[in-house]
């Protein structure tokens, strides 16, 4: 599936967000420059288009929401390819990243985990962090320790919840059916926190507009990337200088506040105990497919539209069928 996005889609981003960088302005009628194409074919396969690739079940990354593929990485592909003077295609590719990039469907992925090193693709810099981490209610200092059977809510049969498990013990984890569930848990004091990665675990709360804080950090931070055909070092330099411009500008931040209630910052965040990455866990300490392999969601579907969505994704009207 495919949506082509012209510049005006982060027009909705800038507009709805002066508030939050502070510039005063009201106006949402902003339109931004038009810039100049600044690579073209053959480093982009169409010319005047960016051809981006995303996995639509990696929520709130990439989803549908009204039939239209929306979420963070739409919204920071859509920045991408107005620092590059570009037009916006957004291609699913499922989970084979690799395979899009070599069968030439894409130009560009987005939404690759950073830990991943066997990837056959160069990587950027992490453009958006994320970890598994302790959510609790606004004030909350102490951290669990184990053996204190201290409750714990994380989505059954997830990475969070096997963390719980491996760290605290099973009598910690109280499994909840999604994370919407593992939230109301925390809010009717059920739960005195819930383990989540930390992007999810954010778009879940905010969705529901509970009130939490990240109190500590259940692994080391990693985050994700960009890919990129390892032989394109021309488009490799220019997604490098176009994320370092959007850190730096505040876009990404904006975006993130949009579909989190926050931006994300995990660097100093403090660990516990047994925080490790997952690239420290040998292969017989990892859950097995079924049992803690499996990964999460805010009610256990896609992310759907909020009520910006309209405004930077692909929901706008400003896209149409490739």
């Amino acid at each position: 599936m495919k949506k082509r996005i012209g510049a005006a889609i982060m027009a909705g981003v800038l507009a709805a967000s002066f508030a939050l960088v502070g510039t005063g302005c009201s106006s949402t009628n902003y339109q931004p420059e038009l810039k100049q194409p600044v690579i073209n074919t053959p480093t982009i396969k169409q010319a005047g288009t960016l051809r981006v690739g995303v996995d639509t079940n990696k929520s709130p990354l990439a989803g549908k929401g009204n039939d239209k593929i929306i979420g963070i990485d739409v919204d920071i592909a859509a920045a991408i390819a107005d620092e590059l003077g570009l037009k916006l295609s957004i291609v699913e590719t499922g989970s084979d990243p690799q395979a899009a990039i070599d069968e030439g469907r894409v130009d560009i992925v987005m939404g690759v985990d950073g830990s991943e090193t066997d990837a056959g693709f160069w990587l950027s810099s992490e453009y958006l962090p994320t970890a598994i981490a302790l959510f609790a209610k606004p004030g909350t200092k102490e951290m669990p320790t184990k053996g204190s059977s201290t409750k714990i809510a994380a989505q059954v049969s997830s990475k969070s919840a096997w963390a719980v498990s491996n760290e605290y013990g099973d009598a910690s984890l109280e499994s909840a059916t999604n994370l919407g569930d593992a939230f109301n848990q925390l809010e009717a004091d059920k739960v005195k926190y819930v383990a989540s990665d930390a992007i999810i675990g954010l778009y879940a709360a905010h969705r529901q507009g509970v009130d939490v804080s990240i109190i500590a950090l259940m692994s080391k931070p990693s985050g994700y990337c960009v890919g990129v055909s390892l032989e394109n070092k021309e488009l490799q330099d220019q997604i490098s200088d176009v994320l370092k411009t959007l850190t730096s500008n505040g876009i990404i931040d904006v975006i993130e506040k949009k579909w989190l209630g926050a931006s994300l910052n995990l660097k100093d965040m403090q660990l516990t105990a047994g925080a490790v990455t997952a690239s420290a866990i040998s292969d017989s300490q990892k859950p097995a497919e079924g049992d803690g392999a499996e990964g999460e969601g805010a009610e256990g579907q896609a992310a759907e539209g909020e009520g910006a969505e309209g405004e930077a994704s692909a929901s706008s009207s400003d896209a149409a069928a490739a």
